[in-house]
């Protein structure tokens, strides 16, 4: 029962992100003068719509996006009066489809009314609201997760002290081999409970600061201050190299100084300086998972094949739900769970907001970079005196549109197929 409910926890959460990010397209169109036909969650067979003033709003059977429809997206030949244009062929004929169909909607009492007749700068503002409303809930979940919440976080004090030392290639093993090295830690007297207060003169801060500290003193003998039932005592473990998994790739080892401490960890909550730091790290993190997910592709299909999944592998809807089921049926308390699909529906429309910038036809950051460039372009003539060029023609990349759409669809539905058969599992 749970697990059904968290699924349709997510899925709604989905709905609502994809419906809040084609908001920001449409109040900003209307607020611009724009005719606004159709408010879409979904695409293909309408489920249910409602027509309000000039606008239908309806729910479509596939939750894989949402649009819009503006009259007048792309400008006439020239833009003057609509007609063909002069060259042939299969990439023409796919530009004078695409205007045609542009055109078909715009009635002579809405001739003022079209898209590419606004200034560069107010389309910009219509095609970035959709992104930046994703963006706003993104920072508002976060908030809500992180402040309200908090977030499981490893702290100072000593959980378990390792009797060994195990090569990378043996991090998981239950029992010590026989010649494994004893552990620094263990052979400096560390016990669980320990508080460590400061390592090597600099106050232990907090974990991460610690664990970088270790990392970096490989070889070396270190002062470490620790507080033990109410007492101070100073430990001076000599640390060893050995190879550990990268923070960055836990598929590159590298060496580094080790001691041999496990961290307690609790759930601390955050300010608001430790939200935005945590909001800007998270960022960083889905831009360049944005940017890897063409590597992922031989993953994907080896997945589909009956290969390894790996947890950071991408997702899409199907996997999400799913693991929002598994998260809803964890036997973990239910601040835990609810703070984990609160976290998840934030990183969502992170992912959302960043992939939806990519400066791509038919991406909103595709009809963001044409604006941009138009308004260079007339920038420049008009420092030059000359005639003003006009609207930048859009339908000209509507080929490249049409093939980027197609990658699209062709990534999406190998991950679908890989959410199907091998899906991610927490664990």
């Amino acid at each position: 029962m749970m697990f059904v409910l968290g699924v349709l926890i997510l899925v709604f959460g989905i709905l609502f992100s994809i419906a809040w990010h084609e908001l920001g397209h449409l109040s900003t169109a209307k607020l611009f003068g724009v005719k606004v036909t159709q408010y879409m969650v979904g695409f293909g067979r309408t489920l249910w719509s409602k027509k309000v003033g000039e606008t239908e709003y309806g729910i479509k059977a596939l939750p894989f996006g949402g649009y819009i429809r503006m009259i007048g997206m792309l400008p006439p030949v020239g833009g003057g009066k609509l007609g063909r244009s002069r060259s042939t062929g299969m990439f023409s004929s796919m530009v004078d489809d695409a205007r045609s169909a542009s055109a078909e909607e715009v009635r002579p009492e809405d001739g003022d009314r079209q898209f590419y007749q606004r200034k560069p700068w107010k389309r910009i503002i219509v095609m970035f609201a959709g992104p930046f409303m994703n963006l706003i809930l993104a920072a508002v979940l976060f908030s809500i997760a992180l402040m309200g919440f908090g977030k499981l976080l490893p702290t100072t004090t000593v959980a378990s002290v390792s009797k060994c030392v195990l090569p990378a290639s043996q991090q998981n093993a239950k029992e010590c081999p026989a010649d494994a090295p004893a552990a620094p830690a263990g052979a400096a007297g560390f016990q669980p409970g320990d508080k460590i207060l400061s390592f090597n003169g600099k106050p232990a801060e907090s974990w991460d600061a610690v664990r970088l500290e270790i990392r970096a003193a490989g070889g070396k003998t270190i002062p470490v201050v620790v507080e033990r039932g109410g007492q101070q005592l100073t430990l001076n473990p000599k640390l060893i190299a050995t190879e550990m998994p990268d923070l960055d790739d836990e598929k590159k080892n590298v060496t580094v100084g080790f001691l041999g401490l496990s961290p307690t960890a609790e759930v601390q909550t955050m300010g608001v300086t430790g939200v935005v730091h945590e909001i800007g790290g998270l960022l960083g993190k889905a831009a360049a998972a944005i940017v890897q997910l063409p590597q992922r592709v031989p993953a994907l299909v080896s997945a589909v094949f009956g290969g390894e999944r790996d947890r950071n592998s991408p997702v899409g809807i199907v996997g999400v739900a799913r693991i929002g089921g598994e998260i809803a049926a964890a036997d973990i308390p239910a601040n835990l769970r609810i703070s984990a699909m609160i976290n998840i529906l934030a990183a969502l429309n992170l992912s959302l907001f960043l992939f939806n910038m990519l400066p791509m036809l038919p991406l909103d950051g595709g009809h963001i970079a044409g604006a941009l460039y138009e308004s260079v372009r007339r920038g420049f003539a008009k420092l030059r005196r000359r005639p003003d060029p006009g609207p930048f023609d859009v339908a000209k990349l509507m080929p490249l549109a049409y093939a980027v759409s197609l990658v699209i669809i062709a990534y999406g539905a190998l991950v679908l197929v890989a959410d199907i058969i091998n899906p991610v599992r927490l664990g």
